[in-house]
């Protein structure tokens, strides 16, 4: 019975071996705070501490925005520490020279540490909610809207809820665009409130959509009530769009874009249809391939570039019906050119699309060929500038008090300044590090010395028992 114990014993050696060697690979850099502070709308503060058996010689933070993207976009920056086993670190992120975030986009970041031993970390990855706290914000969900407010009644605010998820319905109805998931709605308690939340914006602008933040944000007071109602129908549009056609292969037509957001509005004013007839009946009209980039700044033509988006759009909707202007959008999403797209859904180009809608309201026929080539809208990130350069505005089309953002590539955030760190190796993305594997190797070493050490005691035990036994 006594060798059986000692050979239990042994067992439990090896056992307790391998209970040890994680413990002892797990001990090295430690994360004692982190956190993130906003100075809305200016910057974010990050800031921890790193605890660590060897002085800890570089720290690099990662961070982003979730947003629709082409690929995996994230930015790193490189504060500067003074190596030490206690390390506090602190980076601010400046919202004057990177560009501003649309309120209620979503924030993350994570850091990367090393230490002299070449041991290396990953903190877990963290969030924070890009808002103002100056507000007392209350929020309605329903009907795939989520309404944030904090001026005006209860019913000002249930009647923008209201509004908002009915035109959801009226735009999948009508035009068969459905939002992946729900939407943010941001009501400002007038435009000056919403311009002191947005940095870099013009001094018109009324509200804007985001679609790759899945946002949107509009300044609407308690006595603009219809208009704010309108207002949320097409940034909502705009958002829908975006999501569906989101792409990073071509480019969506600002006629097909902002004739879509006023339908999905319920059309033009009755003084900018006037203004349309009147067009009309002068021979006045805009060629349709030069609204495919960006619209006029001057004000009545930009105007005009609306209605006459919107009575092109109405035309294939109401002629062509629904489904073929999703198999529109689709094409366009997948890489197709816009006269590509619209022969695929229609049978024709652009130029026989302008064709057959002046014939169609009655216009004169198309003069010549309409071979204009526009330069299109560069896809823009809503309100991201580089570093060092002008601040740089989102792409603004006309002076009509919304505007929507361009949904495609997000540009990378630039890094911070500071000494370049070796990138980590993928052992320790899967959260090993050096430290771990020579615990691991040192240790099976030891255990397996120890489990020697047993089996010659046992050994020698037993011979001499059995010697005496003889």
């Amino acid at each position: 019975m006594t060798i059986l114990r000692r050979f239990v014993f042994a067992l439990l050696a090896i056992l307790l071996c391998s209970l040890v060697v994680p413990v002892r690979a797990q001990a090295g850099i430690q994360i004692i705070s982190d956190a993130a502070s906003l100075t809305f709308p200016e910057s974010i503060s990050f800031k921890a501490e790193f605890q660590a058996g060897a002085n800890i010689t570089a720290v690099v933070l990662e961070y982003g925005v979730d947003q629709l993207t082409c690929g995996i976009v994230q930015a790193k920056a490189f504060p500067q520490i003074t190596p030490a086993s206690d390390v506090h670190v602190e980076w601010t992120w400046e919202m004057r020279q990177s560009g501003s975030l649309p309120p209620g986009a979503s924030l993350w970041w994570r850091w990367l540490v090393q230490d002299a031993n070449g041991a290396q970390f990953t903190s877990p990855k963290q969030t924070i909610l890009w808002l103002d706290d100056i507000h007392p914000w209350i929020v309605i969900s329903g009907g795939n809207i989520i309404l944030h407010y904090y001026n005006g009644s209860d019913s000002f605010g249930q009647q923008l809820h209201e509004a908002a998820a009915g035109a959801l319905v009226r735009l999948s109805q009508d035009v068969g665009l459905r939002p992946e998931k729900p939407v943010d709605v941001y009501i400002y308690a007038n435009t000056s409130d919403l311009r002191d939340a947005i940095l870099y914006e013009p001094a018109w602008i009324g509200g804007q959509a985001f679609p790759g933040n899945n946002i949107v944000i509009i300044g609407v007071s308690i006595n603009d009530l219809d208009w704010g109602k309108s207002t949320e129908a097409h940034e909502l549009t705009h958002v829908l769009v975006g999501h569906l056609t989101f792409t990073c292969l071509g480019f969506i037509p600002t006629w097909l874009n902002e004739g879509l957001a006023m339908y999905g509005e319920g059309g033009p004013q009755s003084i900018e249809l006037a203004q349309f007839d009147q067009a009309k009946a002068a021979d006045q009209l805009l060629a349709l391939r030069s609204l495919t980039g960006g619209f006029s700044e001057e004000s009545d033509r930009a105007n005009l570039s609306y209605t006459e988006s919107f009575s092109v759009v109405n035309f294939l909707i109401q002629t062509y019906g629904r489904d073929k202007m999703t198999t529109l959008l689709l094409d366009l999403r997948n890489g197709a050119t816009a006269d590509e797209a619209i022969r695929s859904a229609y049978g024709f180009d652009t130029d026989g699309l302008e064709d057959a809608w002046r014939a169609s309201i009655g216009a004169a026929p198309r003069v010549g060929s309409s071979d204009l080539t526009p330069v299109p809208t560069a896809s823009q990130v809503p309100t991201y500038v580089p570093v060092g350069s002008a601040p740089v505005a989102p792409v603004i089309s006309t002076p009509r008090p919304t505007q929507a953002q361009a949904p495609a590539t997000q540009a990378p955030i630039a890094q911070g300044p500071g000494p370049a760190v070796t990138p980590l190796p993928l052992a320790e993305r899967l959260g090993i590090s050096r430290n771990v594997i020579l615990g691991v190797e040192f240790g099976l070493v030891g255990c397996i010395l120890m489990v020697l050490v047993i089996a010659v005691t046992v050994l020698v035990t037993a011979r001499r028992h059995s010697r005496r036994q003889k």
